[in-house]
């Protein structure tokens, strides 16, 4: 699995990245963590606002800080 944080590296996305990390590691996923923090990185995915959540390279969350719970339910699906 692939986990992507999309975001210019602010505290909501340094947050976003931390709650995935917790989340995956609390489910025992073994997964590949990528920091996407080129502006055109992030748009050629579709993403408008940041911070964003990407798994296998599918957007599940933008312009939000997602909760270590929602990171887990999302995973799990």
């Amino acid at each position: 699995m692939k986990v992507q944080i999309l975001g210019t590296g602010c505290a909501k996305c340094q947050l976003l990245e931390k709650n995935a990390r917790e989340a995956v590691q609390e489910l025992g996923l073994a997964a590949e963590f990528e920091k996407v923090s080129k502006i055109d990185d992030i748009m050629a995915m579709g993403v408008m606002m940041t911070p964003a959540l990407a798994v296998d390279g599918m957007v599940k969350a933008v312009g939000k800080v997602l909760t270590k719970e929602s990171i887990k339910e999302l995973l799990k699906a």
